[in-house]
């Protein structure tokens, strides 16, 4: 496949006026409606936009604010929402007192989130989680919930995990974790890893697109694949697939992976959270062609 370009009119959401805007995660309806779940950190809350072509984007609408009076999310962010039958569900980031948690929401119309439980579904265990699990990124395959998280500081998380669940509540973290954790002999990923999304491909299994980190300021995004989404992780050989660009809205660090396979254009898209100083907005870049076994590492 070809490289990934950047679009010429990065960002395409977030200005001033929004302040911060990141850790994206798209969808795209049957009728080819795109929607964008994104947190939101003027107002610490959690928010979606929808687009007719993934560029242009309209107004935001908050899906789910913070709950204080939980005592694990002063803060809510880095969610993903699946449509399943008539419902939506949303697992998201709780975070307090410097942990991050994994909370659980649904809604009748896509906009207006409730919280189906008051405490999380999913917290921090082991030794390799650290004091966080966030990040969530859900599939519902055969019946059976699938959950990828990051894990580790919660500033930025250090390793990517996996968990089951039948119900989307109760979750089996697996005895494999972590699944991926950094490479320190590739240079975009020597400090750590994390973010990340996965989707199923046709011919490798699985797709993961997740943030690879230089330093913990410097991040760029990274692909493997997976036949099982769990186990045998290959890199793919051009990684990482976008980096920051100097002197560009995204000159410090290229964040949260979402990325998907538009098939009437033969190319892949990837959106992202870009960072310049403080400010962060949201990017997009494509590649035309699809990815091949060959292009992964053996």
């Amino acid at each position: 496949m070809d490289k990934f370009i950047k679009d010429e009119g990065n960002p395409i959401l977030g200005d001033e006026t929004t302040g911060t805007l990141f850790d994206v995660y798209v969808t795209r309806s049957a009728d080819g409606v795109y929607r964008m779940d994104l947190s939101a950190r003027a107002d610490d809350s959690l928010a979606v936009a929808f687009s007719a072509d993934g560029l242009h984007w309209g107004t935001l609408k908050t899906t789910l604010r913070a709950n204080p009076e939980s005592g694990w999310e002063d803060l809510v962010n880095r969610h993903c929402v699946l449509r399943i039958g008539d419902s939506y569900k949303m697992w998201y980031t709780g975070q307090a007192h410097g942990n991050s948690y994994i909370g659980y929401a649904e809604s009748a119309d896509g906009i207006t989130f409730e919280r189906i439980r008051t405490d999380p579904v999913l917290v921090p265990e082991h030794p390799w989680e650290g004091e966080s699990v966030m990040n969530p990124c859900v599939l519902f395959e055969n019946g059976l919930y699938r959950m990828w998280y990051s894990a580790g500081e919660t500033f930025e998380p250090n390793v990517l995990c996996y968990a089951e669940s039948d119900d989307g509540v109760r979750w089996r973290k697996s005895p494999l974790n972590p699944i991926l954790e950094k490479n320190p002999a590739k240079e975009y990923e020597q400090d750590r890893i994390g973010g990340c999304q996965i989707l199923p491909h046709k011919e490798l299994g699985y797709l993961l697109f997740y943030i690879g980190y230089r330093d913990v300021n410097t991040a760029c995004i990274c692909c493997a694949c997976s036949a099982d989404g769990v186990t045998g992780f290959r890199r793919f050989g051009q990684n990482p697939l976008v980096s920051p660009e100097d002197g560009a809205w995204d000159r410090d660090s290229c964040y949260k992976p979402s990325a998907l396979y538009i098939a009437e254009e033969d190319c892949w898209r990837i959106w992202y959270n870009g960072r310049c100083g403080g400010a962060e907005f949201v990017g997009t870049a494509y590649a035309d062609g699809d990815f091949k076994n060959d292009d992964f590492e053996s």
